[in-house]
């Protein structure tokens, strides 16, 4: 008898889960394995749960499909449906399970899309002249409180009214509300801005079509990206929020923590609007971020 001669068991409702698990076994790469068996199992796991009717499973393929052709160069659906599923907070919150006095992480965000331009400490990064300055003042601290001197310091925001320079290149310039600033030998960095408005997240596409449909509300409260990076320790993706905020309790994205909640304190300061480069009166937050330090590699 020849391999041609045998025939094959059928792969039913009930062994096709482990003949495509199987199927994955001659992976050159252990990890690609295990995450493709995980994830085949569970997705086997939640159709069999809920019993797609063909339509539906076809309507799902063509919601992906659409999820796909929205993205381009300054626009990144997935990113935006996994932040409003939640996933993004998810692996966030697995790969920066807080280190005792460590700054907490929190999502990417979908409006990361564009390098932040580098500038100097104390340089603007509002330049339309929104109606609110706000000067903004850090330190990239360790998580013993020492000052990091030298680490990059990734901001970005949006505008007063809720945009990214990306969602309208015709009204901002590039590289508004952006910078990219390095620490001081004590740490710090600080920089002038507008204070940011709350703002819905894109609904014109697939992701706002399904919170439509599921009755979610798009918004997001008003916040400050920021990513700090330094040799020896581990980056750290973390917001700042306004305080009060509305939607500080219902972030479609799940990245309010309430540890990065801060006080936008108003200032009514001439000497000190002028030292800022500012108009006064004007909105003044401070911002630790603290990092911890890396774990030592075999080479290391």
């Amino acid at each position: 008898m020849t391999d041609r001669d045998v025939v094959p068991e059928d792969i039913t409702e009930d062994t096709v889960t482990d003949a495509v698990v199987d199927s994955f076994a001659g992976s050159a790469d252990p990890r690609l394995q295990a995450l493709l068996s995980a994830v085949v199992r569970h997705l086997h796991a939640a159709v069999r749960e809920v019993e797609p009717t063909i339509a539906e499973w076809e309507a799902a393929v063509d919601f992906l499909t659409r999820t796909g052709q929205t993205c381009d160069d300054t626009r990144q659906e997935f990113v935006l449906l996994s932040d409003v599923l939640g996933i993004s907070a998810l692996v966030e919150n697995i790969n920066h399970r807080k280190v005792a006095g460590a700054t907490e992480a929190t999502v990417l965000g979908p409006f990361h899309m564009t390098e932040s331009p580098v500038r100097a400490n104390g340089d603007s990064i509002d330049l339309v002249g929104g109606r609110e300055p706000c000067v903004v003042t850090g330190r990239v601290l360790t998580t013993v409180g020492d000052p990091v001197p030298g680490a990059s310091v990734d901001v970005w925001q949006a505008d007063e009214n809720g945009f990214y320079d990306v969602q309208r290149p015709d009204v901002q310039p590039a590289g508004n509300g952006r910078g990219l600033f390095t620490t001081d030998d004590e740490g710090r960095f600080w920089f002038s801005t507008v204070v940011p408005s709350w703002y819905p997240i894109p609904t014109d596409g697939p992701v706002g079509r399904l919170l439509g449909a599921t009755g979610r509300h798009p918004n997001r409260p008003a916040h400050v990206h920021f990513i700090a990076d330094a040799d020896g320790f581990v980056p750290v993706t973390t917001h700042i929020f306004v305080a009060g905020s509305p939607y500080l309790d219902s972030d479609a994205v799940f990245a309010v923590k309430r540890s990065l909640v801060r006080d936008f304190d108003p200032v009514d300061d001439a000497a000190e609007a002028a030292r800022s480069g500012v108009a006064n009166p004007f909105r003044h937050a401070q911002v630790d971020l603290v990092v911890e330090r890396a774990e030592p590699t075999a080479a290391g």
